[in-house]
């Protein structure tokens, strides 16, 4: 590390970190208002078996978006793959406007994930390309403020659309931001074109099979036919294996020390959250019977205390990144304990506000090492595909807890079990990855350490 004064920004990076806060913060409320909006979306369109569907097919777009958006971003530019994002994500949202059945939302957030997935990449690789090394840290942190304001207000107004206007129009509201922030963000992206570099085989198809698979092995898993659940879910899950181990790098799946081992962790990381956060609103709905105003801002402290961690990193940047992810990972595992009490009905919803903040603090301490010590392996032309490793690895640890937390809600759904033991399976899951992650934490080194 350096102790040298960074130079000051210029007026286009000035405008580019805008830019790019704006796109954080549109995917941010899209996601907050929508999660506050499902319960009520579901018990509308009769569509409970659907509720983990709906949140999985949407990472699950987001994988096929990030490695589709990588390669595009390093052969044309960013620009022309933020355009053709923003429209994608404007037209699921009024896919899931008009739907008449719960089949339609789901499909809405197909395209709404693909839209939002051709953003996350375009970010890091955005942060590599434009700002100095010793910048990034403070740039991850403040792409990470994107998420305060709408932790803070979407689900307020979430709620309140809901109550006074009906879920259609927190879908329809959304349309004119996104299209604000594509006229203001565009600009400054066009003097990054693409980068000259020798370029690999196109992975987009590997990408659309490893999406296919993860669907196919959530879908089996809901399956009230065992004969048919074991199908699908064994060959889901075979094809996902084989197009992930093309898509993340060499050694992910068993933690392999360096990049493999950074990619591992972020996946245990997002699957941990994964298995809380949504499933949070779900229990102040059918156990604590709250209102949609209240279903979201019981979640919102979680996503201000993981700004707040990673201020914490970007303030204090470590040389050696796997102890500051192990510490992320205890602090994460501690807030899926004291966030379990949400399952009694008589417990307090302000406390799993408070013990949710520790959740969301965990991820922040881990979130900003990883996402530093990733795109320290990115060569010169190569950010693209980098950066949509570390993204790929986020949206497989979101769908595939979805995927299986949303199949136990579907067995509750069925009958076959309660709804409060549905969602304790889902906290026992999202503690057992905490674990595994602080295993993985020991392996993470940074390019050059090898």
């Amino acid at each position: 590390m350096t102790d040298t004064a960074p130079s000051p920004l210029d007026a286009g990076q000035r405008l580019l970190a805008i830019g790019l806060v704006l796109g954080v913060t549109l995917v941010a409320f899209e996601v907050t208002a929508v999660v506050t909006a499902l319960p009520t979306i579901t018990d509308e369109l009769g569509g409970d078996s659907l509720y983990g569907l709906a949140m999985a097919v949407y990472t699950l777009a987001n994988m096929v978006a990030l490695v589709a958006a990588g390669e595009l971003a390093d052969r044309r530019g960013p620009t022309i793959v933020y355009v053709l994002s923003i429209a994608t994500f404007i037209g699921g949202l009024v896919v899931a406007a008009v739907a008449p059945t719960m089949v339609w939302v789901v499909a809405g957030r197909v395209l709404q994930g693909a839209g939002t997935g051709g953003l996350q990449p375009l970010a890091y690789t955005l942060v590599s390309r434009a700002f100095a090394p010793e910048r990034q840290p403070k740039m991850f942190a403040i792409l990470s403020a994107g998420w305060v304001l709408p932790s803070l207000f979407a689900p307020l107004v979430s709620g309140w659309v809901v109550d006074t206007f009906g879920w259609r129009w927190v879908f329809l509201g959304i349309i004119p931001f996104a299209v604000a922030v594509a006229a203001l963000a565009v600009r400054p992206m066009r003097r990054f074109g693409p980068v000259e570099a020798e370029r690999e085989p196109s992975r987009l198809p590997h990408a659309v099979a490893a999406a296919l698979g993860v669907g196919a092995l959530a879908t089996g898993l809901q399956m009230a036919q065992p004969l048919a659940a074991v199908v699908v879910t064994v060959a889901g899950a075979a094809v996902a294996w084989w197009a992930l181990r093309v898509l993340l790098p060499s050694g992910v799946m068993v933690a392999r020390t360096g990049l493999a081992a950074i990619v591992a962790a972020r996946i245990l990381a997002t699957a941990t959250f994964m298995g809380v956060d949504t499933f949070i609103p779900l229990a102040a709905d059918r156990i604590h019977g709250a209102r949609p105003l209240v279903q979201g801002f019981v979640i919102i402290g979680a996503a201000i205390s993981w700004t707040g961690g990673q201020w914490v990193r970007a303030r204090r940047p470590v040389e050696q990144p796997g102890p500051a992810v192990r510490t992320g990972f205890l602090v994460l595992a501690l807030g899926v304990l004291l966030v379990t009490p949400v399952l009694w009905s008589g417990w307090p919803l302000w406390a799993t506000f408070v013990a949710w903040c520790v959740g969301g603090f965990g991820m922040g301490l881990l979130f900003n090492p990883t996402s530093v010590a990733t795109m320290e392996y990115a060569a010169a032309g190569n950010e693209g595909k980098v950066s949509s490793q570390i993204a790929l690895g986020d949206a497989l640890g979101f769908s595939l807890m979805g995927g299986i937390g949303g199949a136990t809600v579907a067995v509750a759904d069925r009958g076959s079990i309660d709804i409060t033991t549905a969602l304790g399976l889902n906290f026992a899951m999202a503690f057992a990855l905490a674990m595994l992650g602080v295993v993985a934490s020991r392996r993470i080194r940074r390019a050059g350490e090898m």
